[in-house]
């Protein structure tokens, strides 16, 4: 089996009552563990990515007082609080590698993380002969986009799961899933 499944931010602070709410947040956890309870088996390896920002400074300028909601943000998913804790509704008993990114820098992409032991997902990828990747997550329009992207760029085969994603806002969800399509990327539901 050579097929990854890349989970991407399902947190607390990304989901309707976080700092970041993202309108249909929480249906994409849900969504993503019953998709997981059904298809976990068909993976070699599920990578989950979160934020995971300092707290005590802006972490190179990704959090502003004033933000303008592209390059800079307010305050989220700052390491340890609830924030930054995956959402209640995605059960990750089936997750079998945990990245963290951010930590003291913007990051965007699942590529920008590191597992606790310091392995990246070009690693996970080298390890495990991971030619195809699923992607789900949170948000459409920056981390699902980056994360698929950088899957592109490292030369895998990969498809979008429309259904299981949630975007910032409408247009720029539509235009990221057209680049990713673009670029090569398939976007399907997960169905």
């Amino acid at each position: 089996m050579s097929k990854a499944l890349f989970l991407v931010d399902v947190q607390n602070d990304f989901t309707e009552h976080g700092a970041l709410g993202v309108e249909g947040g929480d249906a994409v956890a849900r969504g993503i563990s019953a998709f997981l309870a059904a298809h976990a088996g068909d993976y070699a390896i599920v990578v989950a990515s979160r934020d995971w920002h300092d707290g005590d400074d802006d972490n190179g300028g990704h959090f502003s007082e004033t933000p303008d909601f592209v390059d800079t943000w307010p305050v989220h998913c700052v390491g340890g609080t609830f924030g930054a804790e995956y959402d209640d509704g995605f059960d990750t008993a089936a997750v079998t590698h945990h990245l963290k990114k951010g930590q003291g820098k913007p990051a965007y992409s699942l590529f920008e993380g590191r597992t606790d032991d310091g392995r990246t997902a070009v690693q996970l990828l080298e390890e495990h002969g991971i030619l195809e990747i699923d992607v789900a997550g949170i948000a459409t329009d920056y981390c699902v986009r980056a994360s698929a992207l950088d899957a592109l760029a490292a030369g895998r085969h990969v498809r979008v799961f429309t259904d299981l994603v949630a975007g910032v806002h409408p247009g720029s969800s539509d235009r990221a899933l057209a680049e990713i399509a673009h670029a090569g990327g398939v976007l399907t539901a997960s169905a």
